[in-house]
């Protein structure tokens, strides 16, 4: 199957696969999840309907993918020396001004997986596990240092205290998520859950 995959992505080189998530992430933010057709991605990107579903399979793989993609590099190889420098580096790899826009553009991809089990099962398959994969590395190295203890019960909930404190901020202060808000609330908050020194 994954051999199968990889012939058929072999068809597109990277730079129009590159070109086609770009286009998606665009007509998401213009339009929203459920206006979004595969219609319209064939239209703005001068393809053929029958090579997208032959290469992504449908709508939901399709914007799991193009969401993956749009991430600044791969977090497990993100290796600062520290797990302050680490959760810092992440933070930085995106500045504020696209904090925002990726903020909006998961608000409304959220509303949508909660009435689209398709959806969220390609948001699982195709973006939550490897990125949680991801950072388990980085938290995996943090404890191999001997900075946290593998018996801390925190390690299991740093992913959920990012993504609230990323998700949450619009809704609490009408505010969208910002480098210098996230830097704090790693320093305040989930440092100090993972018996870390904030400094």
């Amino acid at each position: 199957m994954a051999e199968a995959a990889a012939t058929r992505r072999s068809r597109i080189t990277p730079e129009r696969e590159a070109e086609l998530y770009e286009a998606v992430l665009d007509l998401l933010r213009e339009v929203g999840y459920d206006a979004l057709t595969m219609d319209a991605v064939a239209t703005r990107t001068r393809s053929s309907k029958a090579t997208l579903y032959r290469q992504w399979g449908g709508k939901p793989q399709l914007v799991a993918t193009a969401v993956r993609h749009s991430k600044p590099g791969r977090l497990g190889d993100i290796d600062t020396g520290s797990l302050r420098g680490d959760f810092h580096a992440i933070v930085a790899r995106e500045d504020d001004c696209t904090m925002e826009q990726n903020s909006a553009l998961m608000r409304g991809l959220f509303m949508a997986v909660h009435h689209d089990p398709e959806l969220l099962r390609a948001f699982q398959e195709l973006l939550i596990e490897p990125e949680m994969e991801e950072f388990r590395r980085v938290l995996r190295r943090a404890v191999d240092r001997g900075e946290v203890r593998s018996d801390n019960p925190a390690l299991d909930y740093v992913v959920h205290m990012l993504i609230g404190a990323f998700a949450t901020r619009a809704l609490i202060e009408d505010q969208p998520p910002t480098q210098t808000f996230l830097t704090s609330y790693i320093d305040a908050v989930v440092l100090p859950a993972l018996g870390l020194p904030p400094h």
